[in-house]
């Protein structure tokens, strides 16, 4: 009998076709200050995946969108990320590809965002960046003006203050070191270290300070013989594990090579694709979060040992004199119990204080709630943040996103709006009314799926109250999936990303 996997199930199973639809149904009003798209990244595995094996993070990607001006919803596409191997499996040209991003045979399915003129659909682990023109088409791979050769980050931190991304970046073939770089307004490299860690840690995002970088290096690790034994023939994978235990964690392998060895371009392997992560829980791996000031390097790392722990997503962090603040929805574990997605403790709202004076961190739990996909009003991103915004994750029921939850930090409390009985949304992004609305001025939007209709909507939210202003039916379904951002129609954007 084949085991069963929640994440081909419900709303988190692939949709098989692109769709374009115009003048959408909507109920209520929505805000006439919105000029933009909304547009969000996920897992969408292209053709037939083994539900014993499919790990939900490795789906191909894909970008759904809706177009809003002048109080109507334009438009709603979906489309596949083209790597080239999505692209060989729809039978499509492949894009342009810059070999510097990474692994040009994975889609990138994690997040989207705007820079430098361009719309990029991100995803890291020397996996590569793609551009996105404004119908959501994939223009071709992006390296970012050559700053790490073996691929980008899902989680970069856009400076308000200065249109300066910060990125941390992994990649499993480049062991014992994470990359820190810094881009300019116009995506030039400003910056570029590489920073120690041990071993070969999944750093999946980063947070920072005006004056720091916060890195968390954290027991979840690169498992060779789990990429191995997604790639390679039964008969060899004893041996092949083996070799490339050896290799990962130790020895720093080139990009052409690691990739000729793990992914190479074959039937089996483009199946992988779709298939086990390879990274997994390590209960002996120290955990500690790293303090490097701006621009600094390996040298300038301070380590804070806290207890283990993952964390997927940081809301914020902010310098406090002598102490740096940082704000992360916490798991006590991952990728354990469940084969197929993260699995692992109940994730919870928690804040560490780490004390650059006495090397001490103190961690306290803000909401012991079970939440993800923490996010505040970008405009804040390096100073304090009074008030951050998640989706409630109901582990006991199944339910994924029935609820936003919006946290005021600065009085301890926080409030839960429940999206409707037999609703699963996703993660909200907080669009402010004007350049100068206070924060908590403007709207939330996500996606949502209703399960007794079938058919999904794109919510929005006051933020301050958390009532729905307007809704925007759609007549598909839009599977859950990772990260998004509201891209404003702005002038200094290109006509690719308008």
């Amino acid at each position: 009998m084949t085991p069963a996997n929640r994440y081909l199930a419900g709303n988190f199973a692939p949709v098989r076709h692109e769709e374009t639809l115009f003048d959408l149904e909507v109920t209520g009003r929505i805000p006439e200050f919105l000029d933009g798209r909304y547009v969000r990244n996920g897992p969408n595995p292209i053709g037939t995946v083994d539900p014993a094996s499919y790990h939900w993070f490795l789906g191909d990607g894909m970008v759904h969108g809706v177009r809003l001006r002048d109080g109507r919803a334009e438009w709603y596409r979906n489309r596949w990320v083209r790597s080239p191997g999505a692209a060989a499996a729809l039978g499509s040209p492949a894009p342009p590809h810059r070999s510097a991003t990474g692994a040009p045979g994975l889609g990138a399915n994690t997040h989207v965002i705007a820079h430098a003129g361009h719309t990029l659909a991100l995803v890291e682990a020397g996996i590569s960046c793609y551009r996105l023109g404004a119908e959501l088409e994939t223009l071709g791979g992006h390296d970012f003006g050559g700053p790490p050769p073996g691929g980008f980050s899902a989680h970069p931190k856009l400076d308000p203050a200065t249109g300066e991304l910060h990125a941390v970046s992994h990649h499993f073939g480049f062991p014992g070191t994470v990359r820190y770089s810094v881009l300019d307004p116009a995506g030039r490299v400003r910056h570029s270290a590489d920073v120690e860690v041990g071993g070969n840690p999944l750093m999946h995002d980063f947070a920072l300070t005006r004056r720091h970088v916060v890195l968390l290096d954290l027991p979840v690790t690169f498992d060779a013989r789990k990429a191995v034994a997604a790639t390679v023939p039964a008969p060899l994978r004893r041996p092949g594990g083996a070799v490339l235990a050896a290799v990962a964690g130790r020895v720093r392998v080139p990009d052409p090579l690691l990739w000729a060895l793990i992914l190479r371009d074959t039937p089996r392997t483009r199946r992988s694709r779709n298939h086990d992560l390879p990274y997994s829980w390590d209960p002996g791996r120290p955990a500690r979060i790293g303090v490097l000031p701006r621009r600094g390097g390996s040298t300038g790392v301070r380590w804070f040992g806290i207890d283990p722990c993952f964390v997927f997503h940081t809301l914020g962090a902010y310098d406090e004199e002598d102490v740096v603040v940082l704000d992360a929805v916490q798991h006590a574990e991952v990728f354990v119990g469940d084969p197929h997605g993260p699995g692992g403790g109940r994730p919870r709202l928690c804040r560490w204080r780490l004390d650059l004076r006495t090397g001490r961190a103190a961690m306290t739990v803000l909401d012991d709630r079970e939440q993800e996909f923490p996010r505040i009003d970008e405009r804040r991103v390096g100073g304090r943040h009074r008030y951050g915004y998640s989706v409630a994750v109901e582990s006991a029921s199944g339910v994924f996103g029935g609820a936003v939850i919006r946290h005021d930090l600065r009085a301890g409390t926080s409030v839960r709006r429940s999206l409707g009985k037999h609703i699963e949304g996703g993660e909200v992004v907080f669009v402010p009314r004007g350049a100068d609305a206070a924060e908590d001025d403007g709207v939330l939007m996500g996606f949502a799926y209703e399960r007794d209709t079938g058919f999904s909507k794109l919510v929005i939210l006051d933020a301050a109250s958390l009532v729905i202003v307007a809704e925007i039916r759609l007549p598909v379904r839009v599977p859950h999936g990772n990260h998004g951002n509201w891209l404003p129609t702005t002038a200094d954007l290109r006509a690719e990303a308008i």
